[in-house]
C-alpha cells in the first residue's frame, strides 16, 4: 500500500447520507445524473434514494424562505455504504459538483448541483473543510423530510416540527 493510501480508506460499511439539490437548468435531471455519478464512486454503494422534493430557497441566516435567482430547488437525500473516509467522500462529491458546472461566485448562489455530506456514521468532525453532522441540516425541511423518508430513525418528530413552516412538496421518485 502506498503511503497516504490508508488515509483514503475507512472501516468497511460506514453509512453516509448525502443531500442533493439544484435550482438551475433541469434540476431533476441534474440530481439523477449526480446519483449515477455517486453510484460509480470507488468503494461506495448507493443503498437508498429519497423522493424528489421541491422547496423554496431559504435564507441561510434566518431559515426563512427567500427569493433567489434560479427559482425553487429540487432536493433529495441518498444513503450510501462507503469505505471512503469522510474527507475523501467529500472530495469525490465536490468533483461531481464541478463536473456538473457548479460555481461558487457568492454565498447561497443558485446551483447547477449541490451535494452536502450530512452524516457519516456517527462521526463528529469540525475542520476547516468538513463539519459532521452537517451544521445546518436540522434547520432545513429540504434535508430533514427526505432524510426521514429513507432513514426515519435519524430524524426526530421535534426536528420535523421545527421546520414544518418551510414549504416542501414531494414530486415523485428520484430513481427513474
Amino acid at each position: 500500500m502506498r503511503s497516504g493510501q490508508a488515509d483514503a480508506l475507512a472501516p468497511a460499511g460506514v453509512t453516509a447520507y448525502v443531500a442533493l439539490g439544484a435550482n438551475l437548468g433541469d434540476a431533476a435531471a441534474a440530481l439523477r445524473q449526480a446519483v449515477s455519478a455517486i453510484k460509480a464512486l470507488p468503494l461506495t454503494q448507493l443503498r437508498q434514494t429519497s423522493s424528489l422534493y421541491k422547496t423554496a430557497p431559504l435564507d441561510s441566516d434566518s431559515g426563512q424562505e427567500a427569493v433567489a435567482p434560479g427559482g425553487d430547488y429540487i432536493n433529495a437525500v441518498v444513503e450510501l455504504l462507503t469505505s471512503l473516509s469522510a474527507p475523501a467522500l467529500l472530495a469525490q462529491l465536490q468533483q461531481i459538483e464541478l463536473q456538473a458546472g457548479r460555481e461558487r461566485p457568492y454565498r447561497n448562489a443558485p446551483r447547477t448541483l449541490d451535494l452536502d455530506l450530512l452524516l457519516y456514521g456517527s462521526a463528529q468532525m469540525d475542520s476547516a473543510h468538513l463539519t459532521l453532522p452537517h451544521p445546518r441540516m436540522t434547520q432545513r425541511a429540504f434535508v430533514l423530510v427526505p432524510l426521514a423518508e429513507i432513514a426515519p430513525d435519524r430524524v426526530s418528530d421535534a426536528q420535523l416540527k421545527a421546520v414544518a413552516h418551510q414549504a416542501i412538496e414531494r414530486l415523485g421518485p428520484l430513481a427513474g
